[in-house]
């Protein structure tokens, strides 16, 4: 199976597996999301049995936020790993009333980023969150602005995973923590096996009877078996310029977090 790091040069790119015109990806990615807004995070429960839960906390483990800092979070439109971080941060600011840290959340889409925003309010968050609607290959950021970038199964949606990489490191800040967490490839093959046929029967099954949506969920399962694998993912952050590039597996490596920084 190719990768999308296997784009042609004739103007295609992947769209699951599907050939698409390299400029058609990101209305496309738009129009999955749109379509499954209200009911994402549910499906994120339901698709993980929870577990996706856990793999987001280790992410926050690994970012281990600190008070002050200024945290990017793309495709991040729902909020949670937002919220998770101010979570942690909770009763660590230096003042009384003081908002410990700031979360950029910059998403593509519209209709996630309004999904984000209610929630924040209905939980009576107000302080220490940004929206913005942008692409991850071109961030409305000025260089060196943040302290940690963080996508969390987003990477795989964008159309040159090589420019969303150059974006991260330009935005972030010399010393800066560039974060991961995505689909990856089970590295155990009896869990790859089940894996597989979890995945192209009951999880665009479980779509439609969700969202009404079964076209997305199947577009998302063919996405992650056209990310690279957890090695060429790492050798495509260090070429964007990210050092000490690491990563964890979870689950078998159902999913992976990848780790850099800017130096």
């Amino acid at each position: 199976m190719e990768t999308e790091t296997d784009q042609s040069r004739d103007g295609t790119t992947h769209f699951g597996f599907r050939t698409v015109a390299a400029e058609d990806k990101v209305s496309l990615v738009r129009g999955v999301f749109d379509s499954v807004a209200s009911r994402y995070d549910l499906m994120n429960d339901l698709m993980s049995v929870g577990i996706h839960r856990l793999w987001k906390a280790a992410l926050i483990d690994w970012l281990a936020p600190r008070p002050g800092m200024v945290l990017l979070d793309v495709a991040g439109g729902t909020g949670d790993i937002a919220f998770r971080c101010l979570d942690r941060l909770a009763g660590r600011g230096e003042g009384p009333g003081e908002v410990p840290g700031e979360v950029i959340i910059c998403d593509l889409t519209p209709d996630m980023l309004a999904v984000g925003r209610n929630r924040a309010l209905d939980a009576g968050r107000v302080h220490g969150l940004t929206w913005v609607c942008g692409n991850a290959e071109a961030l409305p950021l000025a260089d060196a602005s943040v302290d940690a970038y963080t996508i969390a199964f987003g990477l795989r949606n964008v159309t040159r995973i090589d420019a969303a990489l150059a974006e991260a490191r330009r935005v972030l800040k010399p010393g800066g923590h560039f974060l991961c967490l995505e689909f990856s490839h089970v590295v155990i093959p009896v869990l790859r096996t089940l894996y597989d046929r979890y995945s192209f029967t009951v999880l665009p099954a479980l779509g439609q009877v969700v969202t009404g949506d079964r076209d997305a969920y199947q577009y998302l399962v063919e996405s992650i078996r056209r990310f690279p694998r957890q090695e060429d993912l790492a050798a495509l952050i260090t070429a964007a310029g990210l050092r000490r590039v690491s990563f964890r597996n979870l689950s078998g490596g159902i999913a992976a977090i990848h780790s850099a920084w800017r130096i």
